[in-house]
């Protein structure tokens, strides 16, 4: 069991991706603590997790979120080791789109959504790993538009300002807090099967493209459990010498022209 005796906390793990790794992490041995906005979705996390897993209904975009998780997580098991931070998503429907079109308030939601609640979490654990004096990992999640962009399908600039940013974060901080063994590592999903992306999935030209634009595995949307592999790895101690990485978990997107379904 590659985490056994880990204590690792998902903002975030109440549906998709975060809740797809609490579910490895648990398989692997950790204990864990997942974080969600709504009493909904976490009723049906803990279902799925079972009792071992503690949870913690709160915003990430809340400054006091992250660290109520960790003192929480501390009581119930002694001690934190990773944080792996998955919580943000779309600002469409709040005025995100192409620079010209973005609404002030598109921008400050989409930030504050995918960026500002990461670097909560971010500074709550390094906060804590320097005080327990043991190391830690911290696990984060961006996109592949963060540097390579799609604008015929996925042009939300703030989101990918967001998610650009998160790479800066994540990698400056690797660097800072590498002698103290505090790990920062970053994937990169492209397009996963989630609830945010519920517009891209049912529709039938973005998934024609997508055919072209993630060719892997016959041509698909990833699924949550694509980055568990990934995920595991960075929180266990088999990286315990890597630090400051982003990786991409895209099926090859990043590597992939992809082709525009023609007009009709």
């Amino acid at each position: 069991m590659r985490l056994k005796g880990k204590v690792i906390i998902v903002i975030g793990g109440t549906t998709g991706i975060g809740l797809s790794a609490a579910m490895a992490f648990i398989r692997e041995g950790a204990s864990v603590l997942i974080v969600g906005r709504t009493p909904q979705t976490m009723a049906k996390a803990k279902q799925t997790l079972g009792s071992g897993a503690r949870s913690l209904i709160g915003d990430a975009s809340d400054s006091g979120t992250a660290a109520t998780a960790i003192e929480k997580a501390v009581a119930e098991f002694g001690k934190v080791d990773g944080i792996y931070h998955v919580a943000g998503g779309s600002g469409r429907k709040h005025g995100d789109g192409p620079l010209h079109e973005i609404s002030n308030e598109g921008w400050d939601y989409t930030l504050n959504l995918n960026l500002t609640s990461l670097f909560y979490s971010n500074r709550a654990a390094v906060r804590h790993f320097l005080k327990q004096g043991t190391g830690g990992a911290v696990l984060n999640i961006s996109s592949v538009l963060s540097f390579s962009p799609s604008p015929h399908f996925f042009s939300t600039h703030a989101y990918a300002a967001a998610k650009a940013a998160v790479i800066g974060l994540t990698k400056s901080s690797a660097a800072f807090y590498a002698a103290k063994n505090i790990r920062f590592n970053l994937l990169l999903p492209a397009l996963v099967e989630t609830p945010m992306a519920e517009r891209a999935i049912s529709n039938s030209e973005i998934m024609k493209f997508i055919h072209t634009k993630q060719p892997l595995d016959g041509g698909r949307a990833g699924l949550p459990g694509d980055l568990d592999g990934a995920a595991t790895f960075f929180m266990s101690d088999e990286s315990c010498f890597v630090t400051g990485q982003v990786l991409a978990v895209d099926g090859g997107w990043s590597v992939t022209e992809g082709q525009i379904p023609s007009a009709t």
